[in-house]
């Protein structure tokens, strides 16, 4: 099974060489592969739903028939690290061929990204910064793995 993240933009700033390394070793424990779209302009809040709508098309289309979409936002449903590495492991059993993480722009997820996604999944009830939200995601990707092998990175309470 793959394991992909999607996002909009490519990582920047302090938080690109640890984005990198997580990814790195998340992709000891899954075929992962991430991936980026182009990020909208980022002009005035009324052009928001313009800008929305032409990530929306863009992430869509990278999205490959037949895999569980997970969005990232914050209304989604929260999971601990073991749950999340239930997820994964369960969707390997079943032959699921990808689960695919979709990070949104500065305006969140278009509406057709969301309708696409099975599932909706909050790393946080707060609003984060786009590298930030990847650099959680990729660590947590990466414990999943740790947790589906046994081996000692996670120390939190087993489920």
């Amino acid at each position: 099974m793959n394991v992909n993240l999607l996002a909009v933009g490519r990582p920047k700033g302090p938080l690109a060489d640890a984005i990198a390394e997580y990814e790195k070793r998340a992709a000891r424990y899954w075929r992962f592969e991430a991936m980026t779209v182009d990020a909208g302009s980022r002009g005035s809040r009324t052009a928001a739903a313009a800008v929305r709508e032409a990530e929306g098309e863009r992430l869509l289309a990278r999205l490959k028939p037949g895999g569980q979409v997970v969005a990232l936002t914050r209304d989604g449903r929260p999971m601990d690290s073991a749950a999340l590495s239930g997820f994964l492991q369960e969707h390997a059993l079943r032959s699921t061929p990808s689960v695919t993480f979709v990070i949104g722009g500065a305006f969140g997820l278009e509406d057709g990204v969301l309708a696409r996604a099975e599932r909706r999944l909050s790393l946080s009830p707060m609003t984060l910064p786009h590298d930030l939200a990847r650099l959680v995601l990729a660590e947590q990707l990466y414990r999943a793995g740790t947790i589906a092998r046994g081996e000692p990175y996670h120390k939190g309470t087993a489920r």
